[in-house]
């Protein structure tokens, strides 16, 4: 067993606290990644799993076993960290197989674990080679490599590609992507500021922000797929923080509820309804709707609607960014197929598909869908494609 459980855990240093009632649990196999703005403490949690960091308000469980008090050594866990931290002095080889001479593991299995590691990461022809001799990308592998053969419960990756340029992130992305599948029974703890990298890598979502007191200093956002925090986001910061660019957030009032949802009215003396549930809502109260420039559809219907002047165009061949708003600091963006504009122009007709709409209260909580979970998912009723 290698789940991971933690209940009720905090940390401070000193004063100064840096998690808050942290309540997770991640299963057995699962790929788990911190995702979060810089300061929000996922660095600091990882390292608390690892045993690097003391947990001593909460629980912190791996495989069921308490481990608020055990060595990092004893835990079955194996971290990658951001600066790959190997020995410069030690050949490849040597950096692989540090930790398990210090365990006294028999020499035969020693090389047994760092040539099969090796070949895993097809880094073979690199043993007998030292760290200045090495690329960035293949530092990465061995250090990498010094956590496979340590077979561990549980890997444990503080930033690992960071200090990667653009194309050798993605290259190394897939790389620890096979090492989930080839390590399938292992649990995968990853940390990153990069939505890309959780996006693609992550089975769930663990979104963590930090606020201006201690009331939401590491405090979790929202856990999930990186489906259901994308389209089914819980307050704003999900909301805001997830997709690149933003959602675009308008503020609205509320005008009316009923069966089919909750209509509201923008500075525009434009209305449209949203499929959530508003019972509990006054009129005239202040609402804000978030959707996001994909869902923002030129359109020439008339119901649905919002019309914006396009002020500006960011053109990347495939796609446009069509610029909607009149103020530099809240952008509203429509993303549009390459070729359908080339320069600015007067009022366009875009439709907002309720089903892609959110309706976030003052507080930030998004309002709950009319039906299931599906409601707020453009592509739920679309089927699935089949091969024959």
């Amino acid at each position: 067993m290698t789940s991971i459980s933690l209940k009720n855990v905090a940390k401070k240093f000193g004063s100064v606290s840096v998690l808050s009632d942290i309540n997770l649990e991640i299963k057995e196999g699962e790929f788990c990644v911190f995702l979060g703005p810089s300061g929000c403490g996922k660095s600091t949690l990882l390292r608390m799993i690892a045993g690097i960091e003391e947990t001593k308000t909460g629980e912190l469980r791996i495989g069921g076993e308490l481990m608020n008090d055990v060595l990092p050594a004893d835990r079955r866990v194996a971290m990658v960290f951001q600066n790959y931290a190997l020995y410069p002095q030690m050949t490849v080889y040597e950096n692989m197989a540090f930790g398990l001479r210090q365990a006294k593991r028999p020499k035969d299995e020693i090389d047994r674990r760092v040539r099969v590691a090796a070949q895993t990461l097809q880094i073979e022809a690199l043993l007998d080679r030292k760290p200045k001799a090495l690329s960035g990308g293949q530092r990465q592998r061995v250090a990498i490599g010094r956590a496979i053969v340590r077979q561990p419960a549980v890997f444990l990756f503080d930033e690992p590609l960071s200090n990667l340029d653009a194309a050798l992130r993605v290259h190394m992305r897939t790389e620890i992507a096979n090492l989930h599948r080839d390590f399938a029974e292992a649990s995968m703890v990853y940390v990153t500021h990069d939505q890309t990298e959780a996006m693609a890598l992550a089975d769930k979502i663990v979104l963590l922000r930090a606020g201006p007191d201690v009331q939401t200093l590491g405090s979790v956002a929202q856990v999930g797929t990186p489906l259901d925090l994308y389209h089914r986001p819980s307050n704003l910061f999900v909301a805001g923080f997830l997709g690149s660019p933003a959602m675009n957030f308008l503020p609205a009032e509320f005008l009316s509820s009923d069966a089919a949802g909750v209509t509201v009215r923008f500075e525009t003396e434009e209305t449209l309804n949203v499929p959530v549930k508003g019972d509990h809502l006054s009129p005239g109260c202040a609402l804000t709707l978030g959707i996001r420039p994909e869902h923002m559809v030129p359109s020439t219907d008339e119901t649905q609607i919002i019309r914006r002047a396009v002020h500006g165009i960011e053109n990347f061949g495939e796609y446009s960014y069509l610029y909607l708003t009149e103020t530099a600091d809240a952008p509203f963006i429509a993303k549009v197929a390459g070729d359908m504009l080339s320069k600015p122009q007067g009022p366009m007709a875009f439709r907002a598909d309720p089903a892609a709409c959110h309706l976030f209260d003052t507080d930030g909580s998004a309002l709950a869908p009319l039906n299931d979970s599906a409601a707020l998912d453009p592509f739920a009723s679309q089927p699935t494609p089949t091969l024959d």
